[in-house]
């Protein structure tokens, strides 16, 4: 099993920037794909953004591309999430997410097998 601690979060005007990170410990690192979901007031978990074992493939929600970018350490067992141009909307708990497999990237929940504590992420007008 894969623990993961995030950390990172807090409040923001709109049009700032802040960077997550999320610590891994226990099963290998590189060998995870890793992603960041989201879950605001009364909505669903969703997905932000992906990055395989060897960070080489990423992708990107919709919503957040060209403003947010995924990256991964492996020497220090972490995974970043990198968010600018904070809109309103980008309010939420944000989650790191462990996968078991090495390629490619998943956007499904059910994919991932350990997820962090959140982190909260509150951007401001």
């Amino acid at each position: 099993q894969v623990q993961l601690v995030e950390s990172g979060g807090g409040l923001v005007q709109a049009g700032g920037s802040l960077r997550l990170s999320c610590a891994a410990s226990g099963r290998t690192f590189s060998s995870n794909r890793m992603a960041w979901f989201r879950q605001a007031p009364g909505k669903e978990r969703e997905f932000v953004a992906g990055i395989s074992g060897s960070g080489s493939i990423s992708r990107y929600a919709s919503s957040v591309k060209g403003r947010f970018t995924i990256s991964r350490d492996n020497a220090k067992n972490t995974v970043y999430l990198q968010m600018n141009s904070l809109k309103l909307e980008d309010t939420a708990v944000y989650y790191c997410a462990a996968d078991p497999r090495y390629s490619g990237t998943s956007q499904y929940t059910s994919d991932y097998d350990a997820w962090g504590q959140g982190t909260q992420v509150t951007v401001s007008s």
